[in-house]
This record gives structure tokens, C-alpha cells and sequence, in this order.
């Protein structure tokens, strides 16, 4: 079955983790451990490759450009940035560079429009084939690097069609996750660019300030392409269900993350393993579950797994190896009594209903 991912870091794990995700994770993997490195905790523990998406098919993703600008000197040592918005911004380019250096190798595909849309959606489905390229939606998380309205426009023009304004941190634009605050006046401004370009808001990492100020002025399409339940691990990162219920009513899609500290209540980042958690792929069901129990339908759960957002197998489900596993989630939604119709709109079908609503609109 198809499954569409709606977040996953590629072209930062190109540039910053020096990874060619053409090749397996096995060679990736193996390539790391041969070189002993060290400098990030995921190094030879990664799960997301290009031929690892073909093999669970994992045909359409929406892949980011992240660049994250000087978070403050409290914040510092844990979210390192870019020490001004032009180096962010210059970043941004280099993994748009990336991916068309990705494209034009056919490896992968990007999708701007209603049209291509239909193509490979109709092509992963038709024919999955790990001859296919994998097809992208471009998005930006964290608007740090965004220097001006005319920047916004060329990122537009370059195929971005969704902004999470921030990430972790204060950021320009507002203030993300483990923050207090709100928008920022220049954030304000980005909301109505992004509103008169057609660029869809990701809810995903606003501080609650923030989430209910940007929902105060936006009135275009929402999603959060990678979020969890905090009625199930309380942490200001996951959503509450006063704020679910607020997504879910304007037509939202949330993806669940499967980051393993967003999964199981009392990880310990750097102490609790898979294993003495117990975490697995079980729990990511439970976040998509009351979703679907809050909203009354399986109309607005979905996946979005941030598997390579810098962390691997250290801090993912103790059953997953690769995204390839992502293919088991339908019979494990089947197991739990989720009717046929319902596990192909988790897999796929609720991204693709919201992108032609969203797209149709934009004309």
C-alpha cells in the first residue's frame, strides 16, 4: 500500500549529516561504523534512505529545508543555529540544490501542482517499483531563513508550498517549542505572504501562544505534518486536545511522529533505550487512535514520521528498523479494526484529500 510521509529532513541529512541517502541504509550504516564516527548520536543507527522508501513504499514524502538562526544564549548549547538569517537562508538553497541534484539522478520528483499530484499518486499505486523516484512536496520548517517577502516569493517560485514559521526555541518569526511567547510582528507579516501565495501553514512546533495567535489570523489551510497527543505524553511539544479539536475542525491533517520520546510518557533523551521503554510501533497507533476518537472519523490521522530528524534507530520504535516498516502500519491499523476505507486514509489518502482541497482552492 502507498504510504505518504509527510515529513522527513533529507536534504538536511545530505548536508549536515554528510549522508547520500541514494544508497541503502545498510551502506549508510556500514559506512559510518567503518569510518568511527561520533559526532552525532544517530551515526551508523539511521533508518531513512531513498531505496529503504521504495522498498516500504514510501512513494511520496514532504521533505524539508531546515535552518534553524541563533536560538539565544539560553537555548544555546542544546539548539545550536546559524548565526545570521543569510547563512540560514544560504543553507535553505544548498538542500534545494540537493534535491534537484536528486531529481535530475530520477531518484526523486518534486510535486508543485494538483497534476503532478495525480501522477504519482496514480504511478506508486499502478505500479510501486523501486525503479519509481520518490515524489516530494517541498517544505520549510522554521522560517528563520526567510530574510524578505521577495525571498518568500522566490521560495515559492522554487516549489515550497508549506512553512512551519518556527522550530525549537524562540525563533524571528515566533516562538517554538519548549518557549513561552508568540508571534512575532514580523511573524504576523509571513502569515499573510504565506496566505496570499497559497503556501499551507504546518502548525507543528508554534508554542501554544503562538499556535492560538497564528490561528487567530489564518484562515487558509492548516496542517501539522509531524504531532503528537499530549493527553497521552504530556510535553508542550505534542498538541493538546483543545487544540486537536481546533485543527480537526478546520480540516486538519495531523501526522504522527514517531519519535520515541514523543511516543511513551518518561523518555530520557541520552538514558532510556527501545528497549527499556518498551516503545514500538503500537504506540504510534495509539497517537493516530485518538486522533480519529477525538475527531469521530479516521479523516484527519495520518503519518509523518520524522524518523531521520536527527535521531535513528537509538530513539525510534524498538520494531522498526528502516522506514521500509512503515508498510506493516496498515495491517497493524487492520488488527485494531480499522475498516479497509479508513487504513488507506491513514496510509495516504487523508495528505492527498487535503492537498487537492487545499491546491483546488489556491486555483
Amino acid at each position: 500500500m502507498l504510504i505518504f510521509d509527510a515529513h522527513l529532513d533529507l536534504g538536511m541529512n545530505a548536508l549536515e549529516w554528510n549522508r547520500d541517502i541514494s544508497r541503502p541504509v545498510a551502506e549508510i550504516r556500514a559506512r559510518e561504523i567503518e569510518l568511527g564516527l561520533a559526532d552525532k548520536s544517530d551515526r551508523g543507527k539511521n533508518t531513512v534512505a531513498l531505496p529503504d522508501m521504495r522498498r516500504g513504499q514510501v512513494g511520496i514524502c514532504v521533505a524539508t529545508m531546515i535552518a534553524r538562526g541563533y536560538p539565544g544564549k539560553s537555548m544555546l548549547k542544546s539548539l545550536p543555529g546559524f548565526a545570521s538569517p543569510e547563512i540560514a537562508w544560504a543553507m535553505t538553497q544548498a538542500q534545494l540544490a540537493f534535491y534537484r541534484a536528486m531529481e535530475e539522478r530520477e531518484e526523486m520528483a518534486q510535486i508543485v501542482d494538483l497534476a503532478g499530484l495525480h501522477k504519482y499518486v496514480d504511478l506508486w499505486q499502478r505500479e510501486p517499483s523501486d525503479k519509481l523516484p520518490v515524489a516530494y512536496i517541498l517544505s520549510l520548517e522554521g522560517a528563520d531563513s526567510i530574510l524578505t517577502p521577495k525571498h518568500l516569493e522566490r521560495a515559492y517560485a522554487a516549489g515550497l508550498r508549506a512553512i512551519g514559521p518556527v522550530h525549537y526555541g524562540p525563533g524571528r518569526y515566533g516562538h517554538g517549542t519548549h518557549s513561552t511567547g508568540g508571534l512575532t510582528a514580523i511573524g504576523r507579516e509571513l502569515l499573510a505572504e504565506m496566505r496570499r501565495l497559497g503556501i499551507i501553514l504546518d502548525a507543528t512546533h508554534l508554542s501554544d501562544e503562538s499556535f492560538w495567535e497564528a490561528l487567530e489570523l489564518w484562515d487558509g489551510p492548516i496542517w501539522a505534518s509531524h504531532n503528537n497527543c499530549r493527553a497521552l505524553v504530556p510535553d508542550q511539544r505534542q498538541f493538546s486536545d483543545e487544540q486537536l479539536k481546533e485543527l480537526i475542525r478546520r480540516g486538519a491533517v495531523i501526522g504522527a511522529a514517531f519519535d520515541a520520546w514523543m511516543l511513551v510518557p518518561g523518555w530520557e533523551r541520552g538514558k532510556s533505550t527501545p528497549e527499556s521503554s518498551g516503545v514500538s510501533m503500537r504506540h504510534v497507533l495509539d497517537h493516530i487512535d485518538h486522533v480519529c476518537q477525538l475527531a469521530g472519523n479516521a479523516n484527519h490521522a495520518a503519518i509523518g514520521t520524522d524518523l531521520d530528524g536527527g535521531f535513528g534507530r537509538e530513539q525510534s520504535p524498538g520494531d522498526l528498523d528502516t522506514i521500509a516498516d512503515l508498510q506493516r502500519i496498515p495491517g497493524m491499523l487492520a488488527e485494531r479494526g480499522y475498516a479497509a476505507a479508513d487504513v488507506e486514509r491513514i496510509a495516504h489518502g487523508n495528505w492527498i484529500a487535503f492537498l487537492e482541497r487545499a491546491w483546488s482552492a489556491r486555483g
